[in-house]
């Protein structure tokens, strides 16, 4: 048997392997690949694989071609190593549910020492301020931007280990820029902080503290920044431990501030927290981020400087950035609305979504995880690989949206009653609460898959492109760029117009059915829009998979509320509840053929199977991903 080809240079010019899960293996990146090529065409084959001992790509039996993905596919599955994506999405789970579980304490603790009064409406309305940039800066538009900039900078590395290093160009093009930019618009928002206040919510009843609030909180736009672009890189170079500790920081530091100085500064000391937290979360960040790019250089053959193997495309940026504050603006019509409304209504509305957005928590891990295989095919020109991504983004999503969507609705008054309901937040908060979240999580579905689809749209044209890219940077081509935004506006419309009418008689009720209506309009529209971008998803596919996956939430929804009636409240209550959910929702999900609930415990038991091998033959041997079994 030939022996297995060797890596580093030899490696040139051989195809992309890939991984189980998917995931590219730098080694073996073909050189011609090209960023946004598109459909390859019928008769191209993406990713040729030479055969060891050959004397070209297709120097097999006949000399046909034979596609990385075929060989792959002829190894029994069970015989490979566990999934990259299950390693990186677990590490990820962990530190963003720890995360996700000192926030909750912090809303505990803000609940507990400050009720929902004006003063907690105040600082809610300065919350704003990190409220849009953790979005704009951390968690959507900085990752949109930089994951797939940085993963045709890998790209380009593999491909040209002899030229300047795109990676560190890369930085230095853009790192400087971006530090001056968030100087200046940190700078701008405490200077205009008054008049933000007044715009965000004219009927508060406490402005001089919203005010106040609003210029601590803005601090936190230089460290967001600075967190989002180092852990946009590390996550291109498969690096998720370092990203998904950053909340964990965050909300420590915020936590902190809050228990010394709660009694000294009231909900000031709030917004002081959120503000110290920010330069902890960046702090977290800067030494993986120094140590990924000394690596890089240190096994990088080129010369830093000379040479344009990457290009910047300034344009792109806007579309990208307006749309993730449209997103944000729902917020901002939400506190509008709720600022005429009783005092402590802004207050209700946000505890509820912070609970809610607990359910969708899992669900945008997924593709935080993923994402950055989807930018690496869609830089290789692999539209397919990218297509079956995304579908299977969006069943895995929905399946996990929709369970904590279930367990929810039907626990919501127990959920609220054992979090919140102590010191000074009252029964009347928790009815008001529980309320608000059961209209709310008629929209998580909508959240989540929102989340999957905009991170595919504007990898296909990304920011940052190939200097030997021939295509005009212009055309009628980029006013797909702005779809996202419209298909955002006319949601926005939606949730206007709804909880205009509906606020008057409804209260808080009416404003949170306006956010559920007008995300649910967004997401119809961006499903759409993605085949027109040229990622051609499987319509019926995929709307028959989610159809299933809501039936078995209603059917497991409706197991929870009986569940919770006959037990009462409190933590029986949410434990009968969520246990009948559960139950409910993985039964119905399997009668329906729900392959997103069926699928992971078959991978389990196969992984069982894997580990204890033949009778008499011990554990299975573990092969470096990538390989198959004779070590290919």
């Amino acid at each position: 048997m030939p022996a297995p080809p060797r890596s580093g240079r030899a490696g040139r010019g051989r195809p992309a392997l890939l991984g189980a899960g998917g995931l590219p293996l730098r080694r073996h990146r073909r050189h011609h690949h090209r960023a946004h090529l598109g459909d390859p065409g019928p008769g191209r084959l993406v990713g040729t694989a030479r055969r060891p001992g050959g004397a070209g790509p297709c120097a097999g039996p006949g000399g046909d071609c034979v596609t990385t993905t075929e060989r792959l596919a002829t190894a029994p599955r069970a015989d490979r190593q566990p999934s990259f994506l299950a390693k990186a999405f677990g590490i990820t789970a962990v530190l963003s549910a720890a995360g996700s579980g000192l926030g909750l304490l912090r809303d505990l603790l803000l609940a507990r020492y400050f009720g929902a009064d004006k003063g907690t409406d105040a600082f809610l309305v300065s919350w704003t301020v990190p409220e849009t940039a953790a979005p704009l800066l951390i968690e959507d538009a900085m990752a949109f931007l930089m994951v797939p900039a940085f993963s045709l900078a890998l790209v380009l590395r593999e491909e040209r280990p002899d030229g300047p290093d795109p990676v560190r160009q890369l930085t230095g093009a853009t790192l400087p820029w971006l530090i001056a930019a968030l100087c200046g618009l940190s700078g701008a928002t405490m200077l205009w902080a008054p008049q933000l206040v007044h715009v965000l919510a004219p009927g508060l009843a406490s402005p001089r503290l919203a005010v106040t609030c609003t210029r601590f909180t803005a601090v936190t736009i230089v460290p967001f920044g600075l967190a989002g672009y180092f852990a946009a890189a590390l996550r291109a170079h498969h690096r998720f431990s370092a990203p998904a500790a950053i909340y964990v920081a965050y909300n420590v530091g915020i936590l902190a501030v809050l228990a010394v100085c709660h009694s000294l500064l009231g909900v000031r000391s709030a917004a002081l927290g959120v503000a110290f937290g920010s330069l902890l979360m960046a702090g977290v960040l800067v030494g993986p981020f120094a140590r990924m790019l000394h690596r890089g250089r240190a096994g990088h053959r080129g010369k830093d400087g000379g040479g344009r193997p990457l290009l910047l495309s300034p344009l792109a940026l806007l579309p990208v950035a307006a749309f993730t504050l449209t997103r944000q603006s729902q917020v901002f019509i939400e506190r509008y609305l709720g600022s005429a409304l009783p005092p402590g209504t802004i207050s209700h509305l946000n505890y509820a979504a912070k609970v809610s957005q607990l359910a969708m928590t899992t669900a945008i891990l997924i593709c935080t995880v993923t994402f950055p295989l989807v930018a690496r095919a869609l830089a290789a020109g692999d539209l397919t690989a990218a297509r079956d991504r995304v579908e299977k983004d969006l069943g895995h999503a929905a399946a996990v949206v929709l369970a904590g969507m279930a367990f929810l609705f039907a626990c919501a008054p127990a959920v609220v009653d054992l979090l919140f309901q102590r010191g000074a937040f009252g029964f009347a908060d928790t009815a008001a609460t529980a309320q608000v979240i059961r209209v709310y999580s008629f929209g998580l579905l909508a959240q989540a898959l929102i989340g999957v689809m905009v991170r595919p749209f504007f990898s296909m044209r990304p920011a940052v492109r190939r200097a030997d890219d021939p295509r005009d940077d212009g055309g009628g081509g980029r006013l797909f760029d702005w779809f996202p935004v419209a298909a955002m506006v006319l949601g926005l419309a939606v949730t206007t117009l709804v909880g205009l009418a509906c606020a008057a008689r409804f209260g808080a009720l009416g404003v949170a059915g306006g956010n559920a209506a007008g995300i649910t309009t967004t997401a119809v529209l961006l499903l759409r829009g993605l085949a027109l971008r040229g990622i051609a998803l499987r319509t019926r596919r995929v709307l028959i998979g989610q159809a299933r996956l809501i039936l078995a939430a209603a059917g497991a929804t409706a197991a929870g509320l009986a569940a919770c009636d006959a037990v009462g409240t409190g933590l029986p209550a949410v434990l009968a509840g969520g246990a009948a959910v559960l139950a409910a929702y993985l039964v119905l999900g399997a009668l329906l053929g729900a392959r997103e609930l069926t699928g992971p415990a078959n991978r389990v038991r196969a992984l069982l199977r894997l580990n204890r091998g033949p009778e008499g033959a011990g554990p299975a041997p573990r092969l470096q991903e990538g390989t198959l079994r004779d070590g290919r």
